[in-house]
């Protein structure tokens, strides 16, 4: 009797370890509304979804700029307790380095094997260049973004001075509309718009009508031609919304195409010196975007 009580305890040890060691496969559907960018310059990993920029986190990747591999990778599993293979450390074991979240890259045709987004055994790794290749977070950091990440979503990682916004841009993600949060100085004095400024992919769009009011014009609206006519100073300035030319006294200009967001247009600010003959600059600290006049210049 003693025997079989010990065969059967030894039996249930032997399943409850065989349970604890084996890696779990966590299915998701593909979607293309994530990205994920990691830039080793700054050992940051972003999370885009919703066309927004959600959550930036630290990491650490390779010892060399070689190891962690360059481009756009599919995601293509994601596991949870990992064994570590090479050390056969069983999945879930406080000393696999893979931590207990393993989210594969599919870089050149390893099929999510070699390379993921994984946690870690030692968190003073982390924000520095240590791995052998793949992208180590702190464990709460992966237990978060884990269950977010659908298969099929890219990761980005690349060695960049852009924002996290403008990579994103770069390589083909779309964000959403943004309001502005900073402030505009006209002649060195703050002062505040009618209609609110907007980020879009990364670039701020300022109302048409309110912008050149402010600099002291008109703004007139040609309802058959759909051509709005401004007149700053010496200059008058035409265009017609949503496309990518403007006329500053007849003579044609290419701009970034302009938007209507509630039937209010938005020229991209970074054309606004050409059209209006104010000095345009952005100072970075302040989050300031600083118009001085022809006057003042």
């Amino acid at each position: 009797m003693r025997c079989i009580r010990s065969f059967l305890a030894l039996s249930l040890a032997l399943i409850i370890s065989c349970v604890w060691l084996a890696p779990t496969y966590v299915d998701a559907s593909s979607a293309d509304s994530d990205l994920i960018i990691v830039n080793k310059k700054t050992n940051k990993l972003a999370y885009f979804t919703g066309g927004k920029l959600e959550k930036v986190f630290p990491v650490a990747t390779g010892k060399t700029p070689s190891l962690t591999p360059e481009g756009s990778f599919e995601i293509v599993n994601k596991i949870k307790n990992r064994p570590y293979y090479k050390e056969k450390i069983p999945g879930g074991d406080p000393k696999n380095p893979l931590g207990d979240r393993w989210i594969g890259l599919d870089v050149d045709g390893t099929n999510g094997t070699t390379y993921a987004i994984h946690g870690n055994n030692n968190k003073k790794s982390i924000g520095k260049y240590v791995s052998a290749g793949c992208i180590r977070m702190y464990n709460d950091d992966i237990h978060w973004l884990f269950p977010k990440i659908k298969l099929g979503t890219i990761a980005v990682v690349t060695t960049s001075s852009l924002s996290f916004e403008e990579l994103a841009v770069k390589h083909g993600y779309s964000l959403g509309v943004q309001p502005f949060t900073g402030i505009m100085i006209l002649d060195g004095k703050e002062i505040p718009l009618k209609q609110q400024m907007i980020i879009s992919n990364s670039r701020i769009y300022i109302p048409l009508r309110a912008c050149f009011e402010l600099l002291g014009g008109t703004v007139l609206w040609d309802n058959k031609t759909q051509t709005a006519t401004a007149k700053v100073g010496t200059r008058t300035i035409t265009h017609v919304p949503l496309t990518k030319t403007a006329t500053v006294n007849g003579k044609a200009y290419a701009i970034e195409p302009s938007l209507s967001i509630n039937d209010t247009t938005m020229l991209p600010l970074k054309n606004m010196s050409e059209l209006s003959g104010y000095t345009v600059q952005w100072d970075n600290k302040k989050k300031a975007i600083i118009l001085t006049s022809p006057a003042q210049s």
